[in-house]
C-alpha cells in the first residue's frame, strides 16, 4: 500500500502510445480510495440535511429509553374497576344536578304560565262583573225614576181630588199666558170645574172677557184657552207629560187600564 499526504494528488503519468495531447487537471476518473474528506453531492444539500463524508460511517441514532417493568401492562390494562365506579357516579351526579336544574325551569316556566292564565281570568270576571253591576247600577237608577215619577203622579191625583179649587191657580195662569192683543179668548174645561173657576177667577175672565166653555174631554185640574191668536194647552195631561220628560220617564197621566175604562165607557 502506498502511503500518501492528505488531499494530495499524486502524479500519474500518461497512458502510453498514441499522440500525447496537453496534460489537464480533470484528464481521469480518480479512483475511490484516493478521495478522502469531502461528501458526494446529493439534491438534499439544498433542503439543509448534512450527510457524511463518505468512508465516514454516520453516527448511530440513540437507543430508545427501555419501558419500566409494569408500564406495558398498565398501559394495555385501561381504567381500574374503581375508576369506572367513580367515573360513573360522576355521570350520574351531573345527570341528576342537570335533570334537577331543567326540571326547576320548567316547573317554573309553567308556574309563570299559569298564573297569566288565572290573572286573565281574573281580570275577564271582575270586567265581566263590573259590566254587570254597572247595568245593575242603571237599571235600579231608572227604577227608582220611574217609582218616584209614579208617586209623583199619585200625589197630584190626591191633590187634586182632595183640593179642587186648584183649578182656578191653573186657569188663571193660562190666561195670563195668552198676549194682552188676542181676541175672542174661550176658556174649556171640565164641566165640574166650571163653577169653581167661575167664581174664584170672576175678576179675570171679566177683566180679559173670556168666554166659559164647558168640555167634557177635558180631565178636572186642566183647562185650554182658546183666542184668534192661538191656543193655550194647560190640560194635565199635557202639564204631566212635561214633568215626567224632565226625568226622561215616558209615563202617561192616565193609566191603560184607566184609559180602556174610559173608551168601554163612552
Amino acid at each position: 500500500m502506498t502511503s500518501s499526504k492528505p488531499n494530495t494528488l499524486r502524479q500519474v503519468p500518461p497512458p502510453q502510445g498514441g499522440t500525447q495531447r496537453p496534460a489537464s487537471t480533470y484528464a481521469r476518473f480518480i479512483p475511490r480510495e484516493e478521495l478522502e474528506g469531502f461528501a458526494a453531492w446529493t439534491p438534499d444539500v439544498f433542503a439543509g440535511v448534512e450527510r457524511a463524508p463518505l468512508g465516514v460511517s454516520a453516527p448511530a441514532p440513540a437507543p430508545e429509553p427501555e419501558p419500566l417493568p409494569g408500564d406495558e401492562s398498565m398501559a394495555d390494562a385501561g381504567p381500574s374497576d374503581e375508576e369506572w365506579e367513580a367515573r360513573i357516579h360522576e355521570a350520574r351526579q351531573q345527570g341528576w344536578h342537570d335533570g334537577y336544574r331543567d326540571g326547576l325551569e320548567a316547573l317554573e316556566a309553567a308556574k309563570r304560565q299559569f298564573a297569566q292564565q288565572v290573572s286573565a281570568q281574573v281580570a275577564q270576571v271582575a270586567e265581566s262583573f263590573q259590566d254587570g253591576l254597572s247595568a245593575l247600577e242603571a237599571r235600579l237608577a231608572q227604577t227608582l225614576v220611574e217609582t218616584a215619577v209614579t208617586l209623583a203622579r199619585q200625589v197630584v191625583r190626591s191633590e187634586l181630588q182632595q183640593r179642587p179649587e186648584a183649578v182656578v191657580q191653573v186657569a188663571q195662569e193660562a190666561m195670563a199666558a195668552v198676549v194682552l192683543s188676542a181676541r175672542h179668548l174661550r176658556l174649556r174645561l171640565n164641566p165640574e170645574d166650571a163653577a169653581l173657576v167661575a167664581e174664584g177667577a170672576a175678576d179675570a175672565l171679566k177683566a180679559r172677557e173670556v168666554q166659559l166653555v164647558p168640555d167634557a174631554d177635558i180631565q178636572r185640574g186642566g183647562c185650554r184657552v182658546e183666542s184668534d191668536l192661538g191656543q193655550v194647552d194647560a190640560s194635565i195631561e199635557t202639564r204631566w207629560a212635561h214633568a215626567a220628560a224632565v226625568f226622561d220617564v215616558p209615563l202617561a197621566w192616565a193609566e191603560p187600564e184607566e184609559e180602556l175604562h174610559e173608551e168601554g165607557g163612552v
